[in-house]
């Protein structure tokens, strides 16, 4: 009997239609994750909580995390059009949430529910191409959602720096419109997704795997939470011990339910026995720890230790962001023509432990041309690791479990991530306030600083009273809360708070570089599979050919 054929594949224009609405929906979210990195630091001295600003980044990243295996099976069920359109409008309404706070911990609870939009944002946006475009093509179509997360991570920064540079803007405060901005954004994103996006669905009837989202939430929070505020808390006090308990019961119970739920599970287990799936998620979680740690640190070098602009750190990320494009559509053409791909997470990984390193040696007098190659280099390394890992978990699973699939590679990267902020911010506020302690005491034996202190002229200008008042405190004050004193102060005066960051954020980097080798180690173990050359819809037309045929013959 002759092979059936196969129905014939949406066109490149019928694809770039339905593209253009998931690139809108892709772009907010995006747009978010850089937009806020360049303007955190002016958003936290306005609300006197510079110390607290991971809570603002972790509690976004905690429900985008958690969300995203439920956005994949509730879309699995009722289609991937409605729950995305749920998702850009919870977005937007926790962007709203966003302008109106008076202070950080009303920030990170309006975050909260802006990261639970998020999380269908970007995993639901690579399902749908995922179920309209064959693994071989899907990089170059893939390749177009890089383009716009390249372009938002080159804009976001920008945007973010000019309105926090801004006091006001028609009467509301320059930082607010770094969320404001998103509500025009994802307006329109909903006009254009109700119009233009129709998807093939055949309902799939799963039982909604809620036990599995509670015990989720209750491993993974409890978790982040002693990561991000374990240095205040104490790692051995008694409300770390309950949250190490508490993540430990959640993970347990997950793992149990997710057994019971068998293929109705959140993230069925079963998917892990595939040791091409297994290390493709273990390679994107360990990245995601690395790219979201070290992407956080890079604007708090750039504006704390060398005094830019919130607007000019955003320019200056502008290499990174040209990295990370040139290699994914490298990476993702290269892959629609060979079909190999392995090569790429291995060459990346490498790439981004080397700028890590070189991060780790960059001082407070680096010349800035150096830093900004380091960040070229971290980019190109991002840009051959992040779709090509997201084609090789979907290329791994049945048609079936493509939804899952999807949103499982998201959740761990956005875990890894998620963990990666906590972790990294911890250690950089938990160790800076001692480093600028030690950078005072060596100051006070440096005859420049003290005829800095001396000056009649410094000691009377009030921008200065921070510098006195930290020699008083032991070498810290205020630095912690509100840092924007340092861009006021005579220069003599800055340094020591100057290196005391960059010894910090040194550290973070070193941790950083070793936390990707790991990655380097997984990728090595990525099994390629032969990247299949039809969709789930033409798959599963061909099936259903073939067995009428069977029935006739």
């Amino acid at each position: 009997m002759t092979q059936p054929a196969a129905p014939p594949a949406p066109t490149h224009r019928q694809i770039l239609v339905i593209l253009s609405g998931l690139m809108l929906g892709m772009f907010l979210a995006a747009l978010d994750q850089t937009i806020v990195g360049t303007s955190i630091r002016t958003i936290a001295d306005d609300l006197q909580g510079l110390s607290m600003q991971a809570w603002a980044t972790t509690a976004y990243l905690i429900t985008a995390t958690v969300s995203t295996p439920l956005y994949g099976k509730l879309s699995d069920i009722y289609g991937r059009k409605p729950w995305f359109i749920t998702a850009i409008t919870v977005f937007v309404i926790g962007s709203l949430a966003c302008t109106v706070v008076t202070s950080m911990e009303q920030l990170a609870a309006a975050r909260a529910l802006q990261g639970l939009g998020a999380g269908g944002l970007m995993s639901l946006a690579l399902t749908i191409i995922a179920d309209l475009v064959p693994p071989r093509e899907r990089p170059k179509y893939q390749g177009y959602f890089l383009a716009v997360f390249g372009t938002s991570s080159v804009l976001g920064p920008v945007i973010g720096g000019f309105f926090a540079g801004q006091d006001t803007i028609l009467g509301i405060a320059g930082w607010r419109w770094v969320f404001l901005v998103n509500v025009p954004i994802g307006a329109l994103a909903l006009v254009v997704v109700a119009k233009v996006l129709t998807v093939p669905h055949a309902r799939l009837n799963h039982r909604i795997d809620y036990w599995g989202a509670a015990f989720l939430c209750l491993a993974v929070v409890p978790f982040l939470l002693v990561a991000e505020q374990g240095r205040v808390w104490g790692w051995g006090s008694a409300v770390s011990i309950a949250c190490y308990a508490l993540g430990a019961l959640g993970l347990v119970g997950f793992i149990a339910v997710e057994r019971r739920m068998g293929d109705e599970a959140l993230i069925p287990l079963r998917l892990f026995s595939d040791s091409a799936f297994s290390y493709t998620i273990i390679t994107g979680a360990i990245l995601g720890v690395g790219m979201f740690g070290g992407i956080s640190m890079i604007p708090q070098y750039l504006q704390i230790v060398r005094g830019y602009s919130p607007t000019d750190a955003g320019l200056m990320m502008l290499p990174m962001m040209l990295g990370i494009m040139a290699a994914s559509i490298t990476a993702g053409r290269v892959t629609a023509k060979t079909g190999r791909y392995k090569v790429f997470p291995i060459i990346g990984t490498a790439l981004v432990v080397i700028s890590l390193v070189l991060f780790h040696l960059v001082g407070v007098s680096t010349p800035i041309w150096l830093v900004l190659a380091y960040m070229a280099l971290f980019g190109l390394g991002l840009g051959n690791c992040m779709q090509t890992l997201t084609v090789a978990a979907q290329n791994a699973v049945p048609f079936r479990d493509m939804g899952v699939a999807t949103a499982g590679v998201t959740f761990f990267r956005q875990l890894g991530g998620t963990l990666g902020v906590a972790v990294f911010l911890s250690l950089l506020f938990s160790t800076v306030a001692d480093n600028i302690a030690t950078a005072f005491r060596s100051a006070l034996a440096d005859p420049g600083f003290q005829a800095a202190l001396a000056d009649p002229a410094v000691r009377a200008n009030p921008v200065n009273a921070p510098v006195f008042e930290a020699i008083a405190s032991g070498g810290h004050g205020g630095v912690l809360d509100d840092s924007s004193f340092l861009l006021t102060i005579d220069p003599r005066l800055a340094l020591p708070f100057q290196q005391g960051f960059t010894e910090s954020i040194q550290l973070v980097f070193l941790v950083g570089a070793f936390v990707m080798a790991l990655a380097f180690v997984t990728a090595l173990f990525i099994k390629e599979i032969p990247l299949r050359t039809h969709s789930p819809a033409q798959e599963a037309a061909m099936a259903a050919d073939e067995e009428q045929r069977a029935a006739t013959s």
